[in-house]
């Protein structure tokens, strides 16, 4: 890709970008949110034909006016929102649009069951292709939409923050799958916020600010806090920190809580102006608690305490008038309306409050997100934009906004830095203590060790559904909290 440019109304989303990638290496690209990287390879993909510059494919130069004529050139991508089809078999998600025929007229299920297992053997994935995907792991999806891609036999494949939403068991494996594509000679371009990936994983690595690259180095010659000031612009030097700060009473508990299949009698407490961490693997239980708890989803049995007070959760506007907030891990699928603006997605849930007599006061409204836009850094800073036109850490960014609006007693984070970049996480971590200095009880659900053990005053782990040790203060680290949700050195570290 040589001196692309991309630009949108108002804007310049890729400036003068040049760009190369070889067979048989990860290229990893990094930036902050808005940097231009998923413009940039949007454009490879084929998803913008009104792009300036070059693009060649093995040497010879191309017009990617389309997604198909893209494919046909052998490039892949993959998504950070899988394309997957729940109801339907893995089977018939891996060959979509190549199904098999006989006769003309049906369907070849023997062919097509055959043609799957060898897509899926490809990225070492042994699953049955008859079942329905939505009966199958976050894990083992993305295995399958990768597979999906390589039945087209790309030379390049592009990846997507392919990690957000995996668990440390599920990276290792998704990496061994990558390593052996990169042996087969395959160009892989990984899109990622998460440096660790990009040393463990990456040969070389380009970085993207404001639409322009300013970089591109070997990984073996850089470290972190040189690609932390290429993408920034500065140093950032201080990521985590723990707070200092002592809670006050008990905002909420919960006793026995039990929903069958999912979680299982839970007792747990957090206190206003704690932080208190919900660690565990992926399917351990912790974001179907929190759901619970905000009366998402059913209960079986069980109680709930809001500071002293019995509540039976039932609604989620129930909670929310209790004074409780829940940040949801999906915020393109339950957490945001993308087609809505930034303004009206922020006071979604305030605008009882913003009525009087009947009427909708919209200068309040207005001056609510504003300050919100303000205080969270929200780009561009303007609250008529539509939330779908935002980049990931801004989307993100409002839904907090949109928490933060109802000034809650007691916030159930889940998620909440999952595919931002790393100056929107420090922002929202100082955000999130902010919160709890002014005495809001936080609960913090996250796969993210570094981000549990600078956060929280208190980590409870979950395991099968199960709470099977709680730590505190300087006993909170990554071993321990790794060690636990294994399984390993179980015991009850932290006084009730």
């Amino acid at each position: 890709m040589t001196n692309i440019t991309k630009a949108f109304p108002g804007t310049i989303a890729v400036q003068d970008v040049t760009f190369r990638a070889y067979a048989g290496e990860v290229h990893a690209v990094i930036g902050e949110n808005g940097a231009g990287k998923s413009t940039l390879m949007k454009i490879l993909a084929g998803a913008f034909d009104d792009y300036e510059g070059q693009i060649s494919i093995n040497g010879r130069a191309v017009q990617l006016h389309s997604p198909a004529v893209a494919r046909e050139y052998g490039i892949g991508m993959v998504y950070q929102e899988l394309s997957l089809a729940g109801p339907l078999s893995i089977a018939e998600n891996v060959l979509v649009g190549r199904l098999p025929g006989r006769k003309g007229l049906f369907v070849d299920r023997s062919a097509l069951i055959e043609r799957a297992r060898s897509n899926l053997a490809r990225v070492g994935l042994e699953i049955d292709p008859r079942i329905a995907v939505e009966e199958i792991s976050q894990h083992e999806a993305q295995l399958v939409e990768i597979a999906k891609v390589l039945g087209r036999n790309p030379c390049i494949l592009v990846l997507d923050e392919p990690t957000s939403a995996l668990s440390k068991e599920e990276i290792d494996r998704l990496f061994d799958t990558i390593s052996r594509l990169r042996k087969n000679g395959l160009a892989i371009i990984y899109i990622s916020h998460h440096l660790p990936e990009i040393f463990r994983i990456a040969d070389r690595v380009t970085v993207l600010r404001d639409g322009r690259r300013i970089d591109t180095c070997q990984t073996s010659q850089t470290t972190t806090e040189q690609l932390v000031k290429m993408m920034v612009g500065k140093a950032v030097e201080e990521l985590f920190r723990q707070r200092d700060h002592e809670p006050g009473g008990e905002a909420l508990r919960i006793e026995g809580f039990t929903r069958f299949g999912f979680f299982h009698d839970i007792d747990l407490h957090v206190r206003s102006g704690e932080i208190l961490g919900l660690y565990g693997l992926s399917g351990a239980g912790r974001t179907e608690l929190a759901r619970s708890i905000m009366g998402i989803d059913p209960l079986d049995r069980g109680s709930l305490y809001f500071e002293g007070r019995a509540v039976v959760p039932r609604s989620m506007r129930q909670m929310v008038d209790e004074g409780l907030a829940y940040l949801t891990e999906d915020r393109k699928l339950s957490g945001l309306a993308l087609r809505l603006s930034v303004r009206d997605n922020v006071v979604a849930s305030t605008i009882p409050s913003l009525c009087r007599n009947g009427w909708y006061n919209g200068s309040a409204a207005r001056r609510i997100t504003q300050s919100l836009i303000e205080r969270l850094h929200i780009y561009p800073p303007k609250d008529s934009v539509t939330v779908a036109n935002l980049s990931g850490g801004n989307q993100q960014k409002t839904l907090l906004a949109k928490w933060l609006a109802v000034k809650p007693k007691i916030l159930i984070l889940d998620e909440p830095t999952r595919g931002v970049d790393i100056n929107a996480k420090v922002l929202i971590h100082r955000t999130i203590e902010q919160m709890a200095q002014q005495g809001t009880a936080v609960v913090l659900v996250s796969s993210d060790l570094p981000e549990v053990c600078s956060l929280a005053d208190r980590c409870a782990v979950i395991r099968m559904g199960h709470v099977i040790g709680e730590v505190s203060g300087s006993e909170i680290t990554e071993e321990r909290l790794l060690m636990l949700a294994n399984g390993e050195g179980i015991e009850k570290e932290a006084g009730e």
